[in-house]
């Protein structure tokens, strides 16, 4: 890339942010926190039972040995903690301690125990990765929730704890707002309720106004979170049942508007989830990383939060989110005619604009492809493409200019989003102008056509000049592939059989892929790619049936 389309796409990825942010970027260059070593104010007693939290998969093997995104690793010595040779992502989540509140967590207290203690050993106030704001929030939310759950607790803990919060709580990523604010707000929370006196109430306060702002913002009015991707959504929604938990154990006043959030939240992550009890893969979204549908459910049964749920309608159009849900008989499908997300935060962004992930007989058939990295990786931008997603790449470019790691630059606009529902037919259809960018402005408008048995979707392609155009679809690795020739595509589901069938000019194709349902792990699959070079205007249409 030349240093003018370096400069080109920083631009038009800097134009979104918020001044907040450009400020805040800048005083980060020149920010020298000193951390205060101040002994702990005292602890508050509860009042009601602090009920148990969504426990997730164990994280530690052994005393020393660690596991985490399907990759395991000993932490011997203090330099382990922030080996530079480990992913970031990985030593992120060695500093989170999740493995405190995971299944089974009270048969490993000896090693928690000595693992907190060499943690504040090992790690001096300010220094290495875990001292960063994220995995500070994350650890202190964590350690209060083990504190509350057990006993015998060590002064040096707790005075490490509080200098963590004074710490946090100069080292706010306003830079970054989103889901990183969020979860500093929700850390100074705890430590403001766990701890007493006017240090300990000035970190609550902290964490309450950020809270009750980003409340507004972060939830739109169908109950999606703003960053539009269902794994992050899940987390959030589980940072605000256990903001409930420790208000309810305090008899503390909840924050402004969090009941009134809870239940959409409930609602949305329903309508994104497939047969499996899973939700499905936009944006950065992958198993293993936030808490189920299920689990969340019996969380918030825990704290008196009844989710009444039921049979959704045939469609589910979540209009603030852009995102839509059929289901008729054995079929479910989900689509996305979402823009990428919260224009100043794209970070979890895709560009996945007007992909669709198809269930069958209650197993995945159509799927977009997940993640399995962060960081700046060819491998991670290769995930965020367009080619990773079941949609419609055209000249070889994404939909969205997705850069870096975490970057967006020019982004898909959908417009013309129209559903028609009949008895025996439900028609969607959408456009997106992202690659309006390229000669003869293509602009891309899918139509799902949904039968009793059959799913049409037509690819009409509007603009001039000629064009090489791929309408892709990822399959599940669970479809077995039966019998394949020039026109279509049989596979075997749940002892069922899928047809996908070109109804057009073109050419169909299989080619090997990976699917990532996790984190650290890639599993081959196949993508389906009808191609088309022809000049504009043209449709491109097939055809599923089951």
């Amino acid at each position: 890339m030349n240093n003018f389309k370096k400069t080109f796409i920083f631009l038009n990825t800097v134009k979104y942010l918020k001044i907040s942010q450009i400020i805040s970027r800048v005083k980060l260059q020149y920010r020298r926190i000193t951390p205060d070593l101040a002994s702990a104010p005292r602890i508050s007693i509860p009042v009601n039972e602090f009920q148990t939290v969504v426990q997730s998969q164990p994280k530690m093997l052994s005393e020393s040995r660690f596991r985490f995104l399907n990759l395991s690793s000993d932490i011997t010595k203090a330099e382990d903690w922030n080996l530079p040779n480990k992913d970031k992502l990985w030593l992120y989540n060695l500093h989170y301690f999740d493995d405190l509140t995971s299944l089974e967590f009270s048969q490993r207290v000896n090693w928690h125990r000595k693992s907190i203690q060499r943690w504040v050993d090992e790690n001096p106030p300010g220094f290495g990765v875990g001292w960063e704001a994220y995995p500070s929030s994350m650890r202190i939310v964590n350690w209060i929730k083990w504190f509350l759950l057990g006993d015998n607790l060590r002064r040096e803990w707790l005075d490490s704890l509080a200098i963590q919060a004074r710490y946090l709580s100069n080292n706010l990523e306003t830079h970054l707002l989103g889901n990183h604010l969020f979860a500093n707000a929700k850390a100074l929370m705890f430590a403001g309720i766990y701890f007493q006196g006017t240090e300990a109430d000035n970190w609550y306060q902290i964490g309450l106004k950020i809270i009750e702002k980003e409340l507004l913002e972060q939830v739109l009015a169908d109950g999606g979170n703003f960053e539009l991707s269902p794994m992050y959504h899940s987390i959030f929604l589980e940072d605000l049942l256990d903001i409930v938990n420790i208000h309810n154990a305090y008899n503390k006043e909840l924050p402004k508007n969090i009941m009134k959030k809870i239940l959409p939240m409930f609602d949305w992550m329903q309508a994104m989830s497939h047969p499996d009890g899973d939700i499905s893969f936009f944006n950065d979204a992958t198993l293993g990383i936030a808490p189920s549908l299920k689990n969340l459910l019996d969380y918030a049964k825990r704290l008196g939060i009844i989710h009444m749920g039921g049979e959704l309608n045939t469609y589910t159009h979540l209009k603030a989110s852009g995102y839509i849900r059929v289901q008729r008989d054995n079929m479910v499908s989900i689509i996305d005619t979402a823009n990428i997300g919260a224009d100043y935060i794209p970070g979890h962004g895709h560009a996945d604009t007007l992909s669709f992930e198809l269930s069958l007989f209650e197993q995945r058939v159509i799927v977009n492809s997940g993640i399995s990295v962060y960081g700046n990786s060819a491998e991670r931008q290769r995930q965020r493409g367009t080619d990773a997603h079941s949609t419609v790449v055209i000249d070889n470019q994404n939909s969205s200019e997705v850069w870096d790691g975490f970057r967006v630059a020019r982004r898909a606009q959908v417009d013309e989003i129209s559903i028609e529902n009949r008895e025996e037919q439900i028609k969607l259809s959408a456009c997106h102008d992202g690659y309006k960018r390229l000669k003869g402005s293509p602009k891309h408008c899918r139509e799902w056509n949904f039968y009793k048995n059959s799913l049409v979707i037509t690819d009409k392609i509007i603009g001039t000049g000629k064009h090489g155009v791929q309408s892709i679809l990822h399959i599940h690795p669970n479809a077995k592939l039966m019998e394949i020739n020039n026109q279509s595509v049989n596979f075997q589901i749940n002892k069922k059989i899928v047809n996908i069938e070109l109804q057009s000019n073109g050419k169909l194709e299989i080619v090997p892929s990976t699917y990532h349902p996790e984190f650290g792990l890639s599993i081959e699959n196949k993508k389906i790619i009808i191609n088309y070079n022809d000049f504009l205007p043209f449709e491109a249409i097939f055809k599923v049936s089951w």
